[in-house]
Formats: structure tokens, C-alpha cells, sequence
């Protein structure tokens, strides 16, 4: 058996598709009047500041399907990344998505969509935070008009087709494992860090590795 590993996609264009056809399914149940100046509110899971001060990519990949998602919808609504979930007492990225909806409310921005856009499917995370904490409790206490959460990817067609052609793209054009995968980040000082990107070297590459792997 052969192993490889599928690294990132987050700028594939039917990802952004996906997303932008969720989103249009929400500025629909607006008032034409107001439509094009709801704003929407991409929101992602949240990650620690000595991560990204490490030189860990991941807002940048969001901010990048962020980009790929505003490509594809063609909407002249204004839009802002803003970030969710921080747990403990170290500073993370921010703005959080509870504030930035105050905050926006107390600049006359009273109609919101907000995205889960680091999200493929729904949980916790979408539909008690999001659906519950910030589109109805938070909502009602900062006195926004009309606000909407657009789904998860979940299930929708286009979603697969982008799971399926970054498969059949990788199996015909990819590497069994990307060098981007492979190297850490320039502050890394995770030792846990470093011993699992040699464990996927040597799964993705050693022949006999593989045969250990399977019959252990």
C-alpha cells in the first residue's frame, strides 16, 4: 500500500464557489433596498499570537479563501474577517467575532452575514456559538436589525466536487507529499512538531514502511 498526503487547498476555486453560493443564499432573504450593503463577516476559528508569531500560515490560507470567496460572489457588499472561539487567557487573534458585531452596530452597520469560513461541516462551533450566542444573543443586545448565518459547506454538490477534483488532481499531477507539509516553521520549537513531519516523510515514502504500517 502507498501513502500520500493531500497538504492545503484552501484557494481552490470551487471552495470559494461553494462559499459564495452559501452566501447568496443568505443576501437573498434581505430587502433589495438594503442588499448590497450588508456586510459580511467571514468568521474563523481564532489561534494563539505565538502561533502566527512562529510563522504559522493559517490566517493567511483563510484570508486567501476569504479573497477566493469575494472573487466568486462579485458582490459589492463590504466585507471583514473577523475570529471566534478563543479559549484561555493568552492573547489571540483577533477581532473577535462578538465584538466586531457591537462594534459594527455602533457604527450604523445593523444587517450582517456571518461566514464560517474556516468551516466544512456544522457543530458546536456553528450552530450553538454562532447560531445561538452571537446571531440571537449578542445580536439582540447590540441591536442589529437583521442578522444571518450562512451554512457549512456540509453537503452541498459543489462541495464535493471540489473534495473530488482535489483528489483526482493529486493522484494524477501531486507528489506523495508536499514540501510545503514538510517544512516547519521558521520559530518552531515543538519537538512533537518535528517528529510527526518525519513520521509522514517515511510513511509517504519508504516502501517497507508502508508494509509495517498495514499488517501491524
Amino acid at each position: 500500500m502507498k501513502f500520500s498526503m493531500i497538504e492545503r487547498w484552501s484557494t481552490h476555486p470551487l471552495l470559494g464557489k461553494v462559499f459564495a453560493e452559501r452566501i447568496e443564499e443568505k443576501l437573498e432573504l434581505f430587502d433589495r433596498k438594503i442588499r448590497d450593503d450588508v456586510l459580511i463577516l467571514f468568521t474563523a476559528h481564532s489561534l494563539p499570537l505565538k502561533a502566527v508569531s512562529r510563522g504559522d500560515t493559517y490566517p493567511y490560507e483563510v484570508a486567501a479563501t476569504v479573497a477566493a470567496t469575494m472573487a466568486q460572489l462579485r458582490a459589492p457588499n463590504a466585507h471583514r474577517l473577523v475570529w471566534q472561539s478563543k479559549v484561555g487567557p493568552l492573547p489571540w487573534l483577533q477581532p473577535y467575532t462578538d465584538d466586531a458585531i457591537k462594534a459594527y452596530v455602533k457604527q450604523g452597520r445593523k444587517h450582517l452575514i456571518l461566514v464560517p469560513i474556516a468551516f466544512v461541516n456544522e457543530h458546536i462551533e456553528t450552530l450553538h456559538e454562532l447560531d445561538i450566542e452571537y446571531c440571537d444573543e449578542i445580536a439582540k443586545e447590540a441591536g442589529v436589525i437583521q442578522i444571518e448565518r450562512a451554512l457549512a459547506p456540509n453537503d452541498h454538490p459543489t462541495f464535493i466536487a471540489a473534495l473530488a477534483d482535489v483528489v483526482a488532481s493529486h493522484l494524477c499531477n501531486g507528489p506523495t507529499i508536499n514540501n510545503q507539509f514538510l517544512t516547519r516553521c521558521p520559530h518552531c520549537v515543538s519537538k512533537r512538531c518535528q517528529t510527526s513531519k518525519d513520521f509522514f516523510r517515511k510513511l509517504c515514502s519508504s516502501t517497507d514502511f508502508n508494509l509495517q504500517t498495514v499488517t501491524s
